[in-house]
């Protein structure tokens, strides 16, 4: 079965177990997700199934919103609720100056991602390291805030909605929200709203090919060569600058790369989508 759509991912959940329940509910193993949500995080998690897990690195998932709650005076070495080790009494502020905050946060970030993350150090996931007490060295990472909005303040928390490009941490950006304001701060709660145009829309089927960030190309040869995965010349593309394509025949569709005037496969006869 070839599908992709969108779960709802619940509370205290890590995103990769949360596939037990999909592989369970559609009677499939092959099985994945985009976008890793930590496990207090919820909402928008795109899955796929079959030959649709290839898809994944070209799907346009840009940009992202986020509602989430911070937490001032609590702290918490993994910026979150599962590690919080501390909590201070902390004065209110106006809620123009927590509006003031936010908006400075507006345009390029540059940050350290979150010591308890998914990034690889050595080969090892830096939560990995972290959990062990050994140093995480991760590098500076850059984001762009689109948009961000105070939805209400009901001190100790801070709730705020956020658009942000892919990559984004929510979990520093709202340390960074809580050093501005010179106090302890950690995420109580997260949801993603959206990835893109992905919605969470009860797990509806979603055709891929009309959210793919890779342009279309023509091949005007004899098709069976490409639905056969034979060598492919330049000369028999509409488009031949070069490029990441995705070429549709009469029965599959493939994603070729042009480079240096050669052709080259990324993935061949994937199954075009079918109503369900």
């Amino acid at each position: 079965m070839n599908r992709l759509f969108v779960v709802n991912k619940p509370i205290f959940r890590t995103s990769n177990s949360y596939m037990g329940y999909v592989k369970r509910k559609y009677g499939t193993k092959k099985v994945g997700f985009s976008g890793t949500l930590d496990p207090f995080a919820t909402g928008c998690l795109i899955v796929a199934t079959g030959q649709y897990t290839k898809l994944f690195q070209y799907l346009n998932k840009t940009p992202k919103s986020y509602k989430a709650t911070l937490w001032l005076g609590a702290n918490s070495p993994s910026l979150d609720i599962e590690k919080i080790d501390s909590i201070k009494e902390v004065k209110p502020f106006s809620q123009q100056y927590i509006k003031e905050v936010l908006s400075s946060f507006l345009g390029e970030l540059t940050y350290f991602p979150p010591k308890f993350c998914a990034k690889k150090i050595n080969g090892k996931r830096a939560y990995e390291l972290a959990r062990l007490g050994e140093e995480v060295a991760l590098k500076t990472i850059t984001s762009t805030i689109y948009t961000i909005k105070l939805l209400n303040y009901n001190h100790p928390f801070v709730h705020f909605e956020a658009t942000v490009s892919e990559g984004t941490y929510i979990r520093s950006l709202g340390a960074l929200i809580a050093d501005k304001l010179e106090t302890d701060g950690t995420l109580s709660s997260l949801h993603r709203i959206h990835e893109g145009a992905f919605y969470y829309e009860n797990e509806k089927a979603i055709n891929p090919f009309t959210h793919l960030a890779i342009p279309n190309n023509t091949y005007l040869g004899d098709e069976n060569y490409l639905e056969l995965g034979k060598k492919l010349s330049i000369a028999y593309f509409k488009n031949q600058n070069e490029g990441i394509y995705l070429i549709e025949t009469s029965n599959f569709f493939s994603i070729i790369e042009i480079k240096e005037e050669e052709v080259s496969y990324r993935f061949n006869r994937i199954p075009k989508f079918e109503e369900s």
